[in-house]
């Protein structure tokens, strides 16, 4: 059977859509698949051993830009050579779209169309909402609309449409997707590349970690406002690991209130995200509540990797609050409720016995539910319409998936 694959990003490019996909073709090709990918770059290759043994179809275009123009400059020639390589593949058997970037299954449906290939689509982001709710386009404007109307089109060819959380699905069915086309698949870490870092929890100094992206879909708020709260209380430090288009808004509240518990550090390489995950007590996560549904926090997954308990700020429906909530392995604050987040961390400063039984059911959840083979094999069984686990890849699974939780 003869699979592609289709996104921007790809090994060895160290965005998150790219890590999840690289883990999804080399399990295919550990199941006999053989396994096709449309992707953007040229990068080089600093561990060829590393590359999976796939066919790749690089498309040459306008590099990434975080900018609006570079960005609009890079998806379109990346549409263009991309649509172009995808008739120009062999027939494929099943195609896998993911959405970076946006309306990228419409090239999916049109193989679907033309050559009857089974269309899978994997939504990292509902598009537009996603982009209505960071403020790029104006709800109910004709971009709005129009970007709707191809979505939905894609959305309504396809075999599969996969969501990140049930959060996710309530969007989708919100557009008028029906419900037995999609299937909820959350993310996953890699229990054997990210290990648990012991750690003696010292209730006189406890670290909170960032670790990631900061960006317009997070809540930079309700911590600031507790940063500046605890400002003067020794027992509390903060750490930012990563970037993002907040990252400096953050730096400045830092400098302008002169507060000294927080450190700011760069991105690190994969190879070392373990430990930056496990450098601290408890992990932080946000969300605006605007954003709900749209995106999906993925850094909670490495987080369960490392044993730490995860601090979720944002709306009660979003797939990390279900995650504490289900697995008891962290602490969920609503957007906007510094004194909450204040009290939480006064308690815990109290009671470190909490943080430490918190990671500990986190670790326990990701060996159970959100482990790399148990992903993994999720994803290929939408892709290739099977309903069942290969063990031989998957030796831990379980067929079950998560029964649906009930979203306000």
């Amino acid at each position: 059977m003869r699979v592609l694959l289709m996104n921007q990003f790809f090994w060895p490019d160290s965005a998150a859509t790219s890590q999840l996909l690289t883990d999804v073709a080399r399990d295919l090709v550990s199941r006999g698949y053989e396994v096709h990918v449309i992707c953007g770059g040229t990068y080089a290759e600093t561990d060829p051993e590393s590359r999976p043994d796939v066919v790749v179809h690089r498309v040459q275009g306008f590099r990434f830009s975080r900018s609006a123009a570079g960005r609009i400059l890079s998806y379109a020639t990346f549409y263009i050579g991309a649509t172009w390589k995808a008739f120009l593949v062999p027939k494929p058997d099943a195609v896998l779209t993911l959405t970076t970037p946006p309306l990228l299954s419409v090239v999916g449906a049109l193989l679907k169309v033309f050559k009857g290939s089974r269309l899978c689509i994997w939504e990292m982001d509902v598009y537009p909402d996603v982009a209505v709710d960071l403020g790029y386009i104006k709800a109910g404007g004709i971009i709005h609309r129009v970007i709707g109307i191809v979505a939905d089109w894609s959305r309504r060819n396809a075999d599969a449409v996969i969501v990140l959380g049930e959060c996710m699905r309530a969007r989708l069915l919100a557009r008028g997707i029906p419900n037995d086309t999609i299937a909820t698949v959350e993310n996953w870490a890699d229990s054997t590349q990210i290990v648990v870092a012991p750690r003696n929890i010292n209730p006189n100094s406890l670290l909170m970690v960032y670790s990631g992206n900061l960006g317009l879909a997070h809540d930079v708020e309700t911590l600031t406002g507790a940063i500046r709260r605890l400002r003067d209380d020794a027992r509390f430090r903060f750490l930012f690991v990563g970037g993002g288009s907040r990252r400096a808004e953050l730096a400045s509240f830092l400098q302008a209130e002169s507060i000294n518990s927080v450190d700011l550090r760069a991105y690190v390489p994969r190879a070392e995200l373990g430990s930056s995950l496990g450098a601290g007590d408890i992990g932080v996560v946000t969300q605006r509540a605007a954003c709900c549904g749209s995106v999906v926090p993925s850094k909670v997954y490495g987080l369960l990797a490392a044993g730490r308990p995860i601090l979720f700020v944002g709306p009660g429906a979003a797939t990390p609050a279900s995650i504490v909530r289900r697995h008891a392995c962290g602490w969920h604050i609503e957007n906007g409720d510094v004194e909450g987040l204040v009290s939480l961390l006064n308690h815990l400063g109290k009671h470190p016995e909490e943080i430490s039984a918190a990671g500990k059911n986190g670790r326990l959840a990701l060996e159970r539910e959100f482990d790399r083979p148990l992903g993994t094999a999720r994803i290929i069984n939408q892709l290739v319409g099977t309903t069942s686990f290969h063990h031989s890849t998957a030796n831990n699974a379980y067929a079950e998936q998560v029964p649906p939780i009930s979203v306000p």
